[in-house]
């Protein structure tokens, strides 16, 4: 009903479980799913995995749906392919915001919410940075991915490092082509898994840690 209630966008098909949200996505073209973590028989996530994981599907965005902002299981839905995430509580317009987002081919993340949300999860006792990751980027790289996964967008990367934003946003792509990254969020990760960002360098946002 709210996605038929706006005039930029139209179902073109519904699924119950993970395997007929994969089998759908396989046969019906679209732009975006909406995607439930929790679905009997196969599980948001697994779903989530094997479509991003099918070359022919690259296009396809999808967006995650939970009950709870702090569900663990959002990290695992990020680093299977997800763009984003929103809890089932969001405002209808805010949900429909989110779906342009997402389809438009940018992603859902709040550094209030969804960093602090990784930190908890991924973070390890602090050390420098080391791995293939760091191997890959030159030292610019790393800076530009370190503000990533604290939350920042372009425009905030390019005024902390006194970049145009163009040029942060070449940056940013560079970094996804080297890490084979199919998003924003999985830098994210990225930046938390490779040391480069932890729970104690990424300061909590304005309402708290």
């Amino acid at each position: 009903m709210l996605v038929t209630s706006a005039a930029d966008m139209e179902v073109v098909a519904e699924a119950g479980t993970g395997q007929e949200t994969v089998d759908a996505a396989r046969t019906v073209p679209a732009d975006l799913i909406v995607m439930d973590i929790r679905m009997p028989e196969m599980d948001g996530i697994e779903a989530t995995r094997l479509i991003a994981a099918d070359e022919h599907l690259t296009g396809l965005k999808i967006l995650v749906l939970t009950t709870y902002e702090s569900d663990e299981n959002i990290v695992e839905a990020l680093r299977a392919g997800a763009a984003g995430f929103v809890v089932k509580d969001t405002l209808p317009a805010d949900l429909l915001a989110a779906m342009r987002t997402v389809s438009a081919g940018e992603s859902l993340l709040s550094p209030s919410a969804t960093s602090r949300l990784i930190a908890q999860v991924l973070s390890t006792p602090p050390a420098p940075p080391t791995g293939p990751v760091t191997e890959l980027l030159s030292g610019r790289e790393r800076e530009v991915l370190t503000l990533i996964g604290r939350g920042m967008n372009n425009t905030e990367i390019g005024e902390r490092l006194d970049l145009s934003p163009l040029t942060a946003k070449k940056h940013v792509s560079r970094i996804m082509a080297k890490l084979q990254a199919r998003d924003r969020p999985q830098l994210v990760i990225a930046a938390y898994e490779s040391g480069l960002v932890t729970a104690r360098t990424n300061p909590p946002g304005p309402d708290g840690p």
